[in-house]
């Protein structure tokens, strides 16, 4: 423990070094990356960097963002995961040009998000995974454009018809949470089988060409069910592999 019981100070970030954590993406967008930099409080100096497109501050010890934050308004990707936030700022509503936002790993409970998280019209990726959430805010579902929504590991029993319904929402991650487990949990599953898939890992996890056998494997796994169901008799299929007989098999490529 530390003498007196404070907290860390963390590590002291000024202009300099934020100007030299500035990068090119290989778009050529440019993202201020202090991540795993040690900082408990959001550096005021970054706020001279406000033309960047990317700012990455996750894996600090950050407990607040302030309102502030919305100056950056060119900015369409803020990775703020595995920090110690239990409270989103109203202005990040001003932030519209975001199409990727990663709260994951916080503090979150659902009074920290505002409602002003429903301005982001243009959001595609919303991860708020690993939080304290107990439920959505039905106001998320006005973000039409949003792709791929995380809500894994939190305390939710439910999600909004809202969500589930979104006209362009391709991956939603839902596993563990206190879901009900009567036949309750049933109905609420078909209100999202729409998707093309509820997926269990995250794109990093996997490689485009892993997910791509991994749809090719599924595709001719329901092929084959489909055929079983319309045969009277009972099908036998010799060359038929077992999922982990196949994972077995693959592994490097997973990796």
């Amino acid at each position: 423990m530390v003498k007196g019981g404070k907290a860390p100070k963390g590590k002291k970030i000024t202009l300099n070094v934020a100007k030299n954590c500035v990068k090119i993406t290989f778009d050529g967008r440019k993202r201020l990356d202090l991540s795993k930099m040690g900082i408990t409080n959001f550096p005021k100096c970054i706020l001279r960097l406000t033309d960047v497109d990317e700012l990455d501050l996750s894996r600090n010890m950050i407990r607040k963002i302030p309102e502030s934050i919305s100056k950056f308004q060119n900015l369409r990707w803020l990775d703020l995961h595995s920090n110690y936030i239990d409270k989103l700022p109203e202005s990040i509503g001003q932030m519209t040009t975001l199409l990727y936002l990663n709260v994951s790993n916080n503090r979150l409970t659902t009074n920290g998000l505002p409602v002003e998280l429903n301005q982001l019209k243009n959001i595609r990726t919303l991860n708020l995974g690993l939080n304290h959430l107990d439920s959505v805010p039905t106001t998320l579902g006005a973000l039409k454009e949003l792709h791929e929504v995380g809500l894994h590991d939190n305390l939710l029993t439910s999600i909004p018809n809202s969500i589930s319904q979104l006209p362009k929402l391709k991956k939603l991650n839902i596993k563990r949470n206190p879901f009900p487990k009567t036949e309750e949990s049933d109905i609420f599953l078909d209100t999202i089988k729409r998707l093309d898939n509820l997926y269990l890992v995250e794109d990093k996890d996997l490689c485009s060409n892993c997910l791509k056998k991994c749809q090719q494997a599924r595709d001719k796994l329901n092929k084959i069910k489909n055929m079983a169901t319309a045969t009277p008799r009972k099908a036998i299929f010799s060359n038929l592999i077992s999922p982990n007989s196949m994972a077995k098999d693959s592994q490097e490529d997973w990796r």
